[in-house]
């Protein structure tokens, strides 16, 4: 019978490997595929077993379970590319959400298909999609980061190139590192920058909190870390207006100190405007002034 219920046929699997969505926190938030799909599998892919047999016994699975992470994968892979070349049925989890996402995963998948091998997505949980329908920020253009590095100065150096990315940003983080990562955000984003901070989803104590980044990097510095995982995210940058008497009198008054190129780059940034087209304007600036 179908782990999916109600007395159905097994359902036929083809060979391949299969990338499957599990719940991130409520065990509801399992497909009926994703059921079907591990109830047929010959084996199951997971990050950590124990966490995986948990899922299974909810659900009264009994799957063949090996473990595939970080510290294995290179071992593990010409294992599972054998057994799928043996028209293996091969599931692959992660302790929660989808596989791939901040998980172990992409080597495994990217040798599958260069292999030649059928890969199936099997669509589900995911906590940065759950975390930017949550926020309130805009969701029309996104782009996930994952975790920042750990360490202040390379954490900021890294967002010095997302800063002008005109869309929500989302990120993952711990609750130690919280408090001192939205300081960071704020520092070179913009401390009046809309945000959220999304944590425990679909849980019980599920919570998410909205503010500029300053409002949120004071609270969590007041309130200490809290648990769970957690999501942030950043409305995108404010669209900057400018006249092209704007555009004319900054850069006349940076050609007074830089170099035309430096003029233009510092000039660009200051009004949200494209760095070739202001640093055209500079010359056609520089050559009239000449003339």
């Amino acid at each position: 019978m179908s782990a999916a219920g109600g007395g159905q046929q097994p359902v036929a699997v083809s060979p391949g490997l299969y990338v499957v969505s599990t719940p991130i926190g409520n065990l509801r938030d399992i497909t009926l595929r994703a059921l079907d799909i591990l109830s047929a599998a010959d084996e199951v892919l997971a990050e950590d077993t124990r966490v995986a047999g948990k899922l299974m016994s909810a659900y009264g699975i009994k799957a063949r379970l090996s473990p595939y992470h970080d510290h294995n994968g290179a071992e593990r892979r010409p294992q599972i590319l054998s057994r799928l070349a043996d028209g293996g049925r091969i599931a692959l989890i992660s302790d929660a959400g989808t596989p791939l996402i901040s998980d172990p995963g992409w080597k495994l998948v990217h040798d599958a298909l260069e292999a030649g091998h059928k890969v199936y997505p099997v669509p589900g949980a995911s906590a940065l999609l759950a975390g930017l329908v949550a926020s309130g920020l805009p969701s029309d253009r996104f782009m996930f980061a994952g975790f920042l590095p750990p360490k202040s100065g390379a954490r900021k150096a890294a967002l010095e190139t997302l800063k002008h990315v005109p869309g929500t940003l989302v990120f993952y983080e711990s609750g130690p590192r919280l408090a001192e990562s939205l300081a960071d955000l704020a520092a070179v984003l913009g401390g009046g920058r809309t945000a959220a901070v999304a944590r425990e989803l679909t849980k019980l104590f599920e919570e998410t909190r909205r503010g500029t980044l300053t409002s949120l990097a004071e609270h969590y510095q007041t309130a200490g870390p809290p648990r769970g995982e957690i999501v942030i995210l950043t409305g995108p940058p404010e669209e900057k207006t400018s006249t092209p008497g704007d555009l004319d009198a900054a850069l006349r008054d940076a050609l007074l100190t830089m170099p035309t190129k430096d003029a233009a780059t510092s000039v660009a940034e200051a009004l949200g405007l494209p760095r070739r087209d202001v640093y055209q304007r500079a010359l056609q600036l520089k050559s009239e002034n000449a003339g």
